[in-house]
């Protein structure tokens, strides 16, 4: 139904080595192998650019919206070592400092004077002034990609790392984050105060999942933690005070590779995207839109059915378009060196920003998606709207699902009515129904060889 929102072209895709989001999802960075550049989300702006010359980057890490940018060397020439972190200041238009290593880095998390470096087994936390203090090390298990996450709203000190077994997260507590330098006049009220500290340690060590672990999130307040596995079929939250496991989502019923997970930032929702190409939204508060559920998970209590019943699946999706339908079927397919960096079509990633209102009835700005996926393309997204018609009509309706494939949502049927016009008719009404479940694509941008996106 988007297609018609998308540029019809027949050259090859650009391959973004990196795409990120800062901690507030204010402005994004991009690695291709041209350079790197900073934009500002939404309305999508180039800020600045930079060439570079003589090799790639793998990593591009911006801190907040400060001229600072970690770096780190990657793909078949990279610029840098891949066991050094540079810093960048891209005011000054040079590197300022370097951090290195015996290992190559897997992964970097940073938040205001803090920058946490994940290694193979342990993750290294350095403090960034005037000069760089080593704070701290912990050892982990097996970590590949790399996974870090710190907490970034002023006064959070939550740190989250994998834990020596597998499965297993770390809660690390760090000196309270400092609160971001205010812009304009000094405000006329008394500043905010940090929050009180606990009267009882914190968890430690959470036993999150059976498998290794695929992602780790924090929402910037740190009171909530979100882990995948390697398995991709579930979601847990979890209290990071606690420890005690919140909600558990269903992404689906066959295995994916999940690429990420974003809290909203009010902590009332959060997504999820995958290998699948299908970013999920799920709500984590009982009002307004809710996330679907089997109509037979009431009988649970009573019936020893399996937990797959139980199971809460997201109440929106979206589907991003794969590169192959923005290229003309009649263009000449390109030769493909085999020693090329192919880019993903799946991967993206995905953040939370405060568009303009999709609904002219109610203008001024509401929470929406920005996707951005490794072969060029921006996407922005606004939820769906739920009326009242929509949600009586979940009550009414049961998830089937066949093994490999998403779930889907089906009409029970009624007895004695089995007629084909019926039938078509119910299967109009699911057509409408999931249409109704899919974000709305607002705006798209295609990443130009030169210009960018713009």
């Amino acid at each position: 139904m988007n297609f018609a929102r998308h540029s019809i072209s027949a050259t090859a895709p650009v391959h973004i080595f990196d795409a990120r989001f800062d901690a507030d999802c204010h402005i994004f960075t991009t690695s291709t192998p041209a350079g790197f550049a900073v934009y500002q989300t939404c309305p999508l702006t180039l800020i600045r650019k930079r060439e570079i010359t003589n090799g790639t980057l793998a990593t591009v890490l911006p801190l907040h919206t400060s001229s600072l940018v970690f770096l780190v060397g990657g793909g078949r020439s990279p610029k840098y070592p891949p066991n050094k972190v540079v810093i960048w200041n891209d005011h000054l238009g040079c590197e300022v400092a370097e951090l290195e290593f015996r290992e190559r880095v897997r992964g970097l998390a940073c938040r205001r004077g803090w920058l946490s470096v994940a290694l193979k087994r342990r993750v290294v936390v350095f403090e960034i002034g005037t000069t760089i203090t080593r704070y701290g090390e912990w050892e982990t298990c097996d970590n590949p990609k790399g996974l870090v996450a710190v907490a970034t709203a002023a006064h959070s000190t939550l740190l989250a790392i994998p834990g020596r077994q597998i499965g297993h997260v770390q809660l690390i507590h760090l000196p309270p984050c400092r609160p971001p330098i205010p812009k304009g006049p000094p405000a006329s009220g008394p500043p905010s105060k940090p929050p009180a500290a606990p009267t009882r340690h914190p968890v430690a060590i959470i036993a999150a999942h059976t498998t290794s672990l695929a992602t780790l999130t924090l929402p910037p307040s740190g009171r909530l933690l979100a882990t995948t596995s390697s398995r991709g079929t579930l979601v847990r939250i979890w209290d990071a005070y606690t420890g005690k496991l919140v909600r558990e989502f269903r992404r689906g019923s066959d295995k994916a590779d999940i690429f990420g997970v974003a809290f909203r930032p009010d902590e009332q929702e959060l997504c999820v995207w995958s290998d699948k190409g299908t970013v999920h939204v799920f709500t984590l508060v009982t009002s307004g839109a809710s996330n679907r559920q089997s109509t037979l998970s009431s009988l649970t209590n009573y019936i020893p059915l399996p937990k797959y019943f139980e199971s809460e699946w997201s109440y929106a999706q979206y589907r991003i378009p794969t590169q192959s339908s923005h290229i003309s079927l009649t263009a000449t397919q390109t030769k493909i060196s085999p020693t090329a960096d192919v880019p993903d079509e799946e991967r993206c990633v995905v953040g939370w920003i405060e568009g303009p209102s999709s609904d002219p009835a109610q203008p001024g700005s509401e929470y929406q998606l920005v996707a951005l996926t490794y072969t060029g393309g921006w996407y922005r997204l606004s939820l769906p709207r739920f009326g009242n018609s929509f949600v009586s009509s979940l009550k009414s309706t049961s998830i089937s699902s066949t093994p490999g494939s998403p779930p889907r949502l089906s009409s029970r049927p009624r007895a004695g009515s089995g007629t084909s016009i019926a039938s078509k008719d119910k299967g109009k009404e699911r057509e409408r129904e999931k249409e109704k479940r899919d974000c709305l694509l607002q705006e798209f941008r295609r990443f130009g060889r030169w210009d960018g996106w713009g």
